[in-house]
């Protein structure tokens, strides 16, 4: 307004009245500030953030996630699903086996475990030679051994046991619960991913799908010196500098956003921008290991070149879980992969099960098995959900002479921490472990469950988009009662 066109009066009306409900509106801003609902102060942002903790539909036995994916996918009858008929009729034909069950073509004739089984803990769990660390752990774990999945294609089924699809485009579990729940650390991201190679599908596999790109995981590879690029900013730049600059350009976004209130995406952008710069100082001491005691490396396997790289991914996301960071996920890779797979699906034993299981659980079971403890020892485990699995099973006959193919009809998932009952075993594959026939379990009961766990009521989590109410469990998903507290 050109107050000089007033005169005296009407200006000085004019001043007291803007004065008056600039106080009201900085004590709003305040008191929003303080529930978390506007940007962090100094920034330059006065829209809603849309990271803010929030509450959830119930109170929830946990309050974050670390998924441990094996990509590539272990087989069950060489891990934890024990078959004892199966050892017994190695070489001879595999009743109803089709030979189309996996991604190429298998001989119909079973083919035994090259790995001794033996029972642990009080509930008596069997579990495979090569995983004595995690073995130590049963009576924590529930297993799930009725689990199936649609594709027997590496990356629509780890889509699907991420967003519940096969194809691209649906929002990751993660990316679900960070829309759901918020952050609750603000200079941190709510939900972080971490690979050595990446697996198979790459970045659709974690993606925010149509919810707002703040809600996108952040995904790194902690191997480096810098496990998040472009974080660190230029030497000749001080801090004063960038918060100027950064003041500056948000000032811009924000009338280019004010314009253009369809855009749901321009504020989830400005929170991103403001994230990075809190991020420069937070996430570096989130990853310095040298923090942690020698103790603790030698536990997780830090010192071991099998498993030192995996070793660093799990005590990051204890550490990133223990500093408020909502979901961690953790895909794993292995420096050696004999047996037909590649580095971005190491479980992948096309060629030789024996070979390549042994190889890859030498990398994973050290680092699980400490992550466990040490999520138990610091009383995290309580409200921390470990999930351990691929995204299917591996067929009960033989592809090649010792090798086994894709068998999305029975596979074994894990779960620990976070309200689940220790020492269960739920669900069923059949006297071969080829197809799941008892309380079997899809990949919607799985998130609906997880879900459950963190307080969410996975009918009601929906987002709008095209004219549809669209969720993570689509129409589908049951709580799986059995396997929790």
């Amino acid at each position: 307004m050109n107050h000089h066109l007033l005169g005296p009066s009407t200006a000085r009306r004019e001043f007291l009245t803007r004065a008056g409900l600039g106080c009201g509106s900085l004590a709003l801003t305040s008191m929003l500030h303080q529930e978390g609902i506007l940007a962090a102060e100094g920034s330059g942002i006065t829209s809603v953030n849309p990271l803010a903790s929030r509450k959830s539909h119930f109170p929830g036995k946990a309050k974050a996630v670390i998924w441990l994916f094996q990509t590539g996918s272990p087989s069950q009858v060489d891990t934890f699903d024990y078959k004892p008929e199966l050892q017994k009729r190695d070489g001879t034909v595999l009743a109803g086996a089709d030979p189309k069950t996996g991604f190429f073509t298998t001989s119909g004739k079973c083919l035994k475990s090259p790995f001794k089984f033996s029972q642990h803990g009080e509930s008596g769990a069997w579990t495979a030679e090569i995983f004595p660390h995690i073995s130590k752990h049963v009576d924590d774990i529930a297993f799930v051994y009725s689990c199936y999945s649609q594709s027997n294609n590496h990356t629509p089924a780890m889509l699907e046991f991420n967003s519940g699809m096969i194809r691209q485009g649906f929002p990751s579990m993660g990316s679900w619960l960070t829309y759901g729940l918020g952050s609750e650390n603000a200079n941190l991201p709510a939900y972080v991913v971490m690979h050595g190679t990446k697996p198979r599908g790459a970045d659709p596999i974690w993606s925010s799908g149509f919810l707002p790109s703040v809600y996108q995981a952040t995904a790194l590879d902690p191997r480096g010196g810098q496990p998040i690029d472009n974080l660190k900013p230029p030497g000749d730049l001080s801090g004063e500098q960038q918060r100027s600059l950064l003041d500056a350009l948000n000032a811009s976004n924000r009338q280019h956003a004010d314009e253009r209130p369809f855009d749901r995406d321009l504020n989830a952008r400005l929170e991103s921008f403001e994230l990075a710069y809190r991020m420069q100082t937070s996430a570096p001491e989130a990853f310095d290991l040298s923090q942690e005691s020698e103790a603790t490396q030698e536990m997780y396997g830090l010192n071991r070149n099998e498993s030192k790289d995996y070793a660093k991914q799990c005590l990051i996301a204890r550490r990133l879980v223990e500093r408020g960071v909502r979901f961690v996920q953790v895909f794993a890779s292995c420096p050696n992969t004999p047996g037909g797979a590649v580095s971005d699906v190491p479980w992948d034993a096309h060629n030789d099960i024996n070979g390549n299981h042994r190889a890859c659980a030498a990398t994973v079971d050290q680092p699980t098995g400490a992550l466990l403890a040490d999520l138990k020892q610091r009383g995290m485990l309580d409200d921390t959900i470990v999930i351990y699995g691929g995204e299917f099973g591996r067929t009960s006959d033989s592809q090649d002479v010792g090798g086994r193919d894709h068998n999305p009809h029975a596979f074994t998932t894990w779960f620990a921490g976070g309200g689940f009952k220790g020492g269960t075993q739920y669900g069923a594959s059949d006297e071969f472990g080829y197809k799941s026939v008892e309380n079997r379990v899809n990949v919607h009961d799985i998130h609906a469950t997880v879900l459950h766990q963190m307080g969410i009521d996975h009918t009601k989590l929906t987002y709008r988009f095209n004219g549809r109410d669209f969720r993570l469990t689509d129409v589908a998903g049951e709580v799986l009662h059995e396997i929790l507290t």
